[in-house]
């Protein structure tokens, strides 16, 4: 009892957090449980496709391990991303989040290392999806046009999902309730469904309920998620599943807030402002239905072929504001309802070969492999009749009292388009010396798409680019390891200048070195990293919007010869038993050829630290720990409507500083809590797309009860 009320005096201090995940199974009637690791043993396939550790992959990897999933109390992608390494979020609405990383925006996604296609800026929800059905999430930064083809050399996403290993009936059910009414149920089982455990099904769940920090917001989900596997012989492994999440928000933000008075000078409102009606919603559903057949061929080769379909749908009722707010009245002229229905749909196969080879007396790994995928997505509209409303008031009101208009039943197709990729790849890796390996690959990359979008045709790509990819390693000593990479850079981009003329693809080439060492049996690892880039034809903000054809447009100019250079650090897992530490931090700097800043609204240097202390002693079963996100100032320039001088929308450098405790009631039975931005700081999560600016959450709190079998 002691014990028990010592951690409700910390959870009441912390206020603190989590619904409980699992980490991965290791093997057959393993259970799934928390192993308290913030490092991965396992192999992966993310950057290179040959299976390697992240101290034998020769770029910047970090892991977002169940373990650090849980401890943080992490729910979405976007909770996920904004809390590792080298990565930050801007924030566009309710709804829509941009990743980026080393000042570029990171567009490429992964599913059990299978590329995948998400609308812009994740409008269908993709960024906003639930990680309870993931077992990790890996990220590799820099370019990685081996595996997944068109890209930026910001990042690669690779979300793994969790699989059927266990032969034991085993789980974990959680309840947990926090800010703004905010409760949510989880449950995670597993377990064999014949005796001889050949044939296993996992299922996770998940529903949410909650409102939020802005007014007359509402918040439902639920995410479902089931998997089969089976053993049809020692060799072969199939396995199937399918996820689904529906996401209903009611009070919907489009956009952000306005940046000036109608007089010109600067709002300053409350968080919990809202520009949206109370018949605002942005529902969407996004589903996964996806097969695997794994056949080991001998003892050194293994075969995997991979069928994806991935859909995502948005169903929404919006309200816009836009211009500035009258300071005497409270009101907007700019208004603009929008109601609409989008389907997108990403059906993709795969086949990978994976093996080992004998020469000059030595034993090299080889890969190669073949993507195909089509994408199709359309977004019809239902007009709202003309003369849309003004002097609308929006300052002091929780919703905006715009009434909902009549909508026109008859759908408008405002955007249609395909996207074709086919990828040819494959890599060796040479064992040159017992300390120096080689990696050295490339693909053969054809990436088309076509259609239209809102303001006009939607046809660009480019078809055979070949990117290589050459990689080397060299241990020091047994627990250092030197390292070097070089990829090319090509992304098609679906920017337009002033003449409406489409850019031309990225182009450029992105070079890394750097050292990852481990220590206390590997049971801590550390990674330094440097790197370059160089582009041409970056897409670039030219200016503010200009009406085209009745309709706001927003011209981009080609930068060319942009630098990116810049480093990283991370040093993570286990200084000694018990204790947990994530830290790292990141710098770069991007120019243009005319010593022009480029990508300026992405902060120059993250500082990201994240640590948990398992107590002894009398505190025996209480864990607690802590961190702190640091972002410096970033800034985009624009004018002044008003008074037509220039403006420099900018957030400065902030920290955000987040608690948690967690106790062992038993063995089974666990109480944690999380206290996030606990100095309740106001910031900018982003500021000056559209002359607007949003705010990040305030101070918030989850306390949760998990058990586990």
């Amino acid at each position: 009892m002691k014990k028990i009320a010592l951690f409700a005096g910390c959870a009441g201090a912390v206020i603190a957090v989590p619904a409980a995940a699992q980490d991965a199974n290791t093997g057959n009637g393993d259970p799934i449980v928390v192993t308290g690791r913030y490092t991965l043993p396992n192999k992966i396939d993310t950057a290179t496709g040959l299976g390697l550790s992240i101290q034998e992959t020769p770029q910047s990897v970090s892991i977002m391990t169940a373990q650090r999933i849980v401890d943080q109390n992490l729910i979405t992608i976007k909770d996920v991303i904004q809390n590792a390494v080298g990565v930050s979020v801007n924030e566009f609405d309710d709804v829509r989040n941009n990743f980026y990383a080393r000042g570029f925006q990171i567009r490429n996604t992964q599913v059990d290392g299978v590329p995948a296609a998400w609308t812009l800026a994740g409008g269908n929800g993709e960024t906003s999806i639930d990680v309870s059905i993931y077992e990790r999430v890996e990220i590799v930064r820099g370019a990685t046009g081996l595996l997944s083809g068109a890209g930026d050399p910001s990042a690669s996403v690779n979300l793994v999902r969790k699989h059927a290993d266990a032969t034991d009936l085993t789980g974990y059910v959680n309840a947990s309730i926090g800010s703004w009414d905010t409760w949510r149920l989880s449950a995670d089982i597993g377990g064999a469904l014949t005796s001889d455990g050949r044939v296993r099904a996992r299922v996770v769940g998940r529903y949410e309920e909650g409102e939020y920090f802005m007014d007359i917001q509402d918040r439902k989900k639920w995410v479902l998620y089931g998997v089969v596997e089976a053993d049809l012989t020692d060799s072969t492994l199939v396995r199937a599943g399918i996820s689904h999440q529906d996401t209903k928000p009611k009070g919907a933000t489009w956009g952000a807030l306005p940046t000036f008075y109608t007089d010109g000078t600067l709002t300053d409102l409350p968080r919990s402002q809202t520009t949206a009606a109370d018949w605002t919603y942005w529902n969407s559903t996004n589903q996964n239905i996806y097969a695997t057949l794994s056949q080991d061929i001998g003892e050194r080769w293994n075969l995997t072929a991979n069928y994806n379909r991935l859909r995502n749908t948005g169903d929404t009722q919006l309200l816009y504001l836009y211009g500035g707010v009258d300071k005497a009245t409270g009101t907007m002229d700019g208004t603009n309802p929008y109601k609409s229905k989008s389907d997108s749909v990403q059906n993709s196969i795969d086949a990978q070969l994976k093996g080992q080879v004998d020469l000059f007396g030595r034993e090299h790994e080889i890969v190669l492999g073949v993507l195909h995928s089509v994408l199709k997505r359309h977004t019809d509209n239902f007009e709202a009749p003309l003369p849309w409303l003004t002097d609308i008031p929006v300052l002091g009101r929780e919703g905006v009292p715009y009434p909902e208009p009549v909508w026109g039943t008859t759908p408008k197709r405002n955007e249609q388009e395909r996207i074709e990729q086919t990828g040819y790849y494959g890599a060796v890796r040479l064992n040159v010396a017992d300390p120096f390996k080689i990696i050295v690959g490339g693909r053969v990359a054809s990436w088309n798409q076509r259609g239209f979008a809102w303001s006009g045709p939607s046809d660009y790509g480019d078809d055979n680019v070949f990117i290589p990819y050459l990689g080397a390693l060299y241990d020091l000593a047994p627990n250092h390891r030197v390292y070097a990479s070089y990829t090319k850079i090509f992304q098609p981009q679906n920017y337009y200048d002033r003449e409406q003329r489409l850019l031309d693809p990225l182009d450029g080439d992105a070079l890394e070195i750097g050292l990852k060492s481990s220590f206390f049996n590997e049971a801590l690892q550390t990674a330094v990293a440097l790197f370059r880039i160089e582009q041409d034809n970056v897409g670039q903000v030219d200016g503010p919007e200009i009406i085209v054809d009745g309709q706001l447009f927003q011209p981009y100019r080609a930068a060319q010869g942009v630098v990116s250079k810049g480093f990283e650090v991370e040093v993570t897992g286990q200084p000694m038993p018990g204790w947990n530490i994530n830290a790292s931090y990141s710098q770069f700097k991007a120019d243009d050829e005319n010593d022009v800043a480029a990508n300026t609204d992405q902060p120059r240097k993250l500082l990201k630290i994240f640590t948990t202390y398992d107590l002894t002693g009398t505190l025996d079963g209480l864990t607690i720990g802590g961190g702190v996100n640091y972002r410096s100032k970033a800034y985009s320039d624009g004018t002044n409507p008003t008074t037509g001088a220039a403006f420099r929308f900018q957030q400065d450098g902030y920290a955000l500083v987040s608690l948690m405790a967690r106790y062992n009631v038993t063995d089974s039975l666990q109480i944690q809590g999380n206290l996030d931005n606990l100095l309740d700081k106001k910031y900018y999560s982003q500021a000056g797309s559209f002359s607007q600016y949003r705010y990040g959450a305030p101070r918030n709190f989850t306390i949760a009860a998990n058990y586990r079998f």
